[in-house]
């Protein structure tokens, strides 16, 4: 193949994986679905991209490369110190429910397909996966129940790296076996398990060393963290053959849990990597899929998905929800959301590359048959839980709530007041009088920095569709508004300035597109807001009749009322900006900061502020 054909091809793969990403974010649908559909019409369907004929000898090292850094990366997610908070449902899903769901699908692969009972087990392991990449995106259309939508996202969080292990595993025994009589198979065997275990946890745990000791800069822990992960595959591989995967999986669960080390942002390089490698690696992985070998099987194969989607998926929830508090509908609907993902399609391309060298004929069908699990289960249930969802009664409505930065005073008369008016919301807060003080009102909170890892894995956003940034921080709130901007668009992130803030010049002041719009229908900060309440003020309600309009309002408060929020007869919270975007009618509800009576000093503040 000459450069130009190469180049051709390596440009066309990036577009295709760019243009599925950008389609699967604008859908709200999982990107996987659009890369495999990209890479079967470069390949089978069209047969522009041939990746033998591309890569050549390359082909087969840059999978595996590619395969150790996913799961490496999915490893990075797993901390023991949570098993406990994860509830015990989500326990029983990914320990007996997973080991349910792998019998179930070997048995129905042996008997269905004539798969021999290794590769039947080894498939079972491939699909009984979910992951993070598929369920997330998924949640966010189906918007179920936080304890639905809870327990799914930590079953893909933590199946994840378990079962790429248990995959590994299984496939270090399918090699040993092939390689001589049960002793001969057995020390090998032990001989991957113990070489991947030790190498992994001894490479994670210097390689930890390194970072809490701080031996590197900053800007070089990511290149050092690729460098380890590579090595580590690179010298389990050559110590004892096919050792490198679980050594890597080993490594990262090892570099998860140590004390005192931060591997956040080493988590962020990886997850952007990970999307990198996985959109090109899954164009290339569908390009080589054998439809003609997948059609000769038959009917069997849909068999297969029927029971896997019908039988084995509520099995697991069967088995794992006894004794719970979910009633029958949410049961259902953990029963039927199952999409298969990342660590099936990615992995089961390197076993089958292997396995083929071992002259396994069978093999060759693993990986047309994963993709068919994986585009079966996504494209059924992205259509169809969200109805059913609905028809269950178990979908929250459209994300109306609020969170909240701080539960401070401020916050906690806004909280209640939403909470009054029926919207949900949740306030954060890393101060424990505050948060406290909240919870003795009946509000929801989060203790902790609502931009922390913690938060990122804990903090439930089901239901959340504005924020309120009202800390007296105006760096924290500044901060919140750009962690959460990927959550809420720029027309729902709110805050109250901070005294110094508008007393600043631009070029010292933070950006109003980074910081949120301002709250309020007339200039207010937020220490004006607590001197006020401090003072006697409190933030009262008051609904609009045909009587006592928006007009009578204003004439009867004038500035000693200072809009904050308003809901419409349909239910619909708008918070007041400025200028106002909003005409309040009757059977509007206002919340508004009521002054007792005119403050001294407030007309010159409102007037300073108006000129910054």
């Amino acid at each position: 193949m000459s450069e130009h054909h190469i180049l051709l091809g390596l440009g066309g793969i990036g577009a295709a994986a760019l243009f599925s990403q950008w389609l699967a974010w604008r859908l709200r649908l999982p990107a996987i679905l659009f890369l495999l559909l990209a890479g079967i019409l470069a390949g089978p369907a069209t047969g522009l991209l041939d990746p033998q004929a591309l890569f050549g000898p390359l082909l087969f090292p840059l999978i595996s490369l590619s395969v150790a850094l996913i799961l490496f990366e999915g490893s990075l997610t797993l901390h023991f110190s949570e098993w406990r908070e994860i509830g015990s449902v989500v326990r029983r899903m990914v320990t007996v429910g997973a080991l349910i769901t792998w019998a179930v699908i070997a048995i129905a692969t042996h008997w269905l397909l004539g798969f021999s009972w290794e590769l039947s087990l080894l498939f079972g392991t491939l699909t009984l996966v979910t992951g993070p990449t598929v369920i997330v995106p998924m949640l966010r259309v189906v918007r179920p129940r936080a304890s639905i939508a809870n327990i799914l996202r930590w079953e893909g969080i933590v199946i994840d790296p378990i079962g790429a292990l248990l995959a590994v595993v299984v496939f270090s025994f399918i090699v040993s076996r092939d390689n001589g009589g049960w002793s001969a198979s057995l020390s090998t065997f032990a001989a991957v398990i113990a070489c991947g275990t030790l190498l992994g946890a001894v490479g994670g745990w210097l390689f930890g060393v390194v970072l809490r000791r701080h031996w590197l800069p900053e800007y070089l822990q990511n290149l050092a963290a690729l460098a380890a992960v590579l090595g580590v595959f690179i010298g389990a591989n050559l110590l004892v053959n096919e050792s490198g995967l679980l050594a890597v999986t080993v490594m990262g669960m090892a570099l998860a849990n140590m004390r005192d080390v931060d591997v956040r942002q080493i988590l962020h390089f990886k997850e952007n990597l990970s999307v990198l490698l996985i959109s090109g690696l899954f164009i290339l992985l569908a390009a080589r899929l054998d439809f003609a070998a997948l059609v000769a099987m038959g009917p069997a194969t849909l068999l297969l998905l029927a029971v896997i989607q019908f039988i084995a998926r509520p099995l697991n929830v069967a088995v794992s929800t006894l004794g719970s508090s979910l009633n029958w509908r949410e049961r259902a609907l953990l029963a039927w959301i199952a999409p298969r993902g990342i660590v099936a399609a990615a992995v089961s391309a390197i076993f089958v590359l292997r396995l083929q060298g071992e002259g396994n004929e069978q093999a060759e069908l693993l990986v047309p048959l994963t993709f068919l699990v994986i585009i079966g289960t996504v494209v059924l249930q992205s259509a169809t839980a969200r109805p059913l969802a609905q028809l269950l009664k178990v979908a929250e409505p459209a994300p109306s709530g609020f969170l909240i930065i701080g539960a401070n005073p401020v916050a906690r008369e806004l909280g209640k007041a939403l909470q009054n008016l029926g919207s949900r919301v949740l306030l954060t807060d890393s101060s424990w009088e505050n948060i406290r003080a909240a919870r003795m009102d009946n509000l929801p909170t989060y203790f902790g920095n609502p931009t922390s890892q913690h938060a990122e894995a804990h903090l439930d956003l089901v239901g959340l569709g504005h924020l309120l940034a009202l800390s007296p921080s105006s760096e924290l709130n500044a901060l919140a508004c750009m962690h959460f901007r990927h959550d809420f668009s720029a027309q729902r992130r709110f805050t109250l300035p901070t005294g110094n803030e508008s007393r600043r010049s631009d070029k010292h002041r933070v950006s109003q597109t980074v910081r949120g719009r301002p709250l309020g229908g007339q200039p207010l900060t937020f220490p004006q807001f607590a001197s006020y309440l401090a003072k006697g003020a409190d933030v009262r309600t008051t609904t609009l009749t045909a009587t006592f309009g928006w007009a009578e309002y204003q004439a009867l408060h004038g500035s000693r009322a200072t809009l904050l929020l308003a809901r419409d007869p349909r239910g619909w919270v708008h918070l007041a900006g400025q200028p106002l975007d909003f005409t309040p009618e009757k059977d509007w509800t206002l919340v508004s900061l009521m002054e007792t009576e005119e403050q001294p000093g407030v007309t010159a503040d409102r007037t300073l502020a108006q000129t910054h």
